[in-house]
């Protein structure tokens, strides 16, 4: 039988980080004067953005219009609030996503993101791009994606593992190997899935391994899950050097973000004889013209969270890191 401190996920006990300091953070957007307000006559919508992929691929294909409205319209939406105690005694009301794009070739299949600019919006984008590369890729799944509004690194672990239990509960019903499996994204890891699996366990009562992917190797996950993506970029980098004539050993790399993703790409492309010059997260960049010492940021950034204040490099701007000469850049 599972202790309480697991089956009540907002239960301040069930945490073992209680009273851990946070870093202050919040969102950069302040007030928008008149001028800009004008000009800003429509929020940016990533949805629109696949809609219109979608209808310009449509152009060049012999299917029927309603085939195309389908793919252009999530087959789920959901919008849940999720109440947990933080560790100073504290209710906190967070909300969440979760949009099932399309199942046709399969249960759909798709990241879950833990970020304090998610939007409704741009689940849905991210869960209709996933149902595109599972065709692509042909692989038996369709697409999904969900998120939760938040800024994890101010969150200790027992607010991160009642967030997320609390997460799955509301959507307990909605999920599962046949219909909807989440896993790792912005935000998020293996110990996320590991506390989605156990969670949609429990209320089971028996063990549901496949009900997510990423989880820990030892839970039954994948070797190698981790560093896929960035293993990905590599091989990207490398065919597209290639096709262009070039060699990647010498290249010089410019990367945006330095999560898992961003720095086991940046390791992997180093390891592989590139030069990586410059990488950035939400902090802003660091840049070192003769080469960064990756291995050395990715134990500052394991220390202090982030890349700036990194001794090996000069800082530079998120919008600096986008013009800086190079052989490849990496948004």
């Amino acid at each position: 039988m599972a202790s309480s401190s697991f089956s009540d996920p907002t239960n301040p006990r069930a945490g073992s980080d209680r009273g851990a300091k946070r870093k202050k953070a919040g969102n950069a957007a302040g007030p928008v004067g008149k001028a800009a307000a004008t000009e800003l006559t429509k929020e940016y919508n990533p949805f629109d953005d696949a809609v219109r992929t979608i209808d310009k691929a449509a152009e060049h294909l012999d299917y029927e219009p309603g085939i195309i409205d389908r793919i252009k319209h999530p087959k789920r939406q959901v919008i849940v609030s999720i109440p947990i105690y933080m560790d100073d005694g504290r209710t906190e009301v967070f909300t969440g996503y979760r949009v099932l794009h399309d199942t046709t070739r399969g249960p759909g299949k798709g990241g879950v993101r833990y970020h304090p600019n998610v939007t409704l919006n741009e689940v849905k984008a991210l869960a209709a791009w996933m149902s595109l590369k599972c065709a692509v890729a042909d692989v038996p799944f369709g697409g999904a994606k969900g998120g939760i509004v938040c800024v994890p690194e101010t969150l200790s672990k027992g607010e991160l593992e009642r967030l997320t239990r609390r997460y799955i509960g509301e959507i307990f019903d909605l999920m599962g190997p046949n219909i909807d499996v989440p896993a790792p994204d912005v935000g998020t890891n293996p110990q996320t899935m590991a506390w989605i699996m156990d969670t949609f366990s429990m209320r089971k009562g028996f063990i549901e391994p496949g009900v997510v992917t990423g989880k820990p190797v030892a839970l039954g996950g994948s070797a190698g899950r981790v560093e896929a993506t960035g293993r990905g970029l590599l091989y990207t980098v490398q065919h597209a050097l290639e096709y262009f004539g070039h060699k990647l050993e010498g290249a010089t790399i410019v990367i945006q973000g330095f999560g898992n993703v961003g720095s086991t790409a940046a390791r992997l492309l180093h390891d592989a004889g590139a030069r990586v010059v410059a990488v950035s997260d939400g902090t802003g960049g660091v840049d070192n013209p003769k080469g960064l010492d990756i291995a050395a940021l990715v134990a500052f950034v394991k220390a202090h969270r982030y890349v700036e204040g990194f001794p090996g490099a000069q800082a530079v701007s998120n919008a600096e890191l986008l013009t800086l000469p190079c052989d490849v850049l990496m948004p």
